[in-house]
């Protein structure tokens, strides 16, 4: 993974990809809907063999993060992992030459 800088914090980043093994887990698309706190534009949605909608997510202290369209992983030395938008990557993150 290419490692990244912001506010002098080292990180690894990746840009999600399904079938890497990036996710935590899967979650229903009915589940993540019914809840009604999250905003579902985008979401990354895979239909398994069973006809189940599933979303894929991060889960971190803070709780679970649905993955988008275009997110990248953001992994810290001390192995927290977070998620972040394509559109704030490239204005949060620089990379670090080696």
């Amino acid at each position: 993974m290419k490692k990244y800088m912001r506010c002098s914090l080292e990180v690894e980043a990746v840009k999600y990809e399904l079938g890497k093994g990036l996710e935590d887990g899967f979650m229903p698309w009915t589940s993540v809907i019914t809840t009604g706190w999250i905003k579902s534009d985008n979401l990354i949605q895979i239909t398994r063999e069973d006809g189940v909608v599933v979303c894929p997510f991060v889960q971190n202290r803070r709780g679970l993060t649905f993955l988008r369209e275009d997110d990248y992983i953001i992994v810290e030395k001390d192995m927290e992992r977070h998620v972040c938008g394509k559109d704030k990557f490239s204005k949060r993150f620089q990379p670090v030459e080696e």
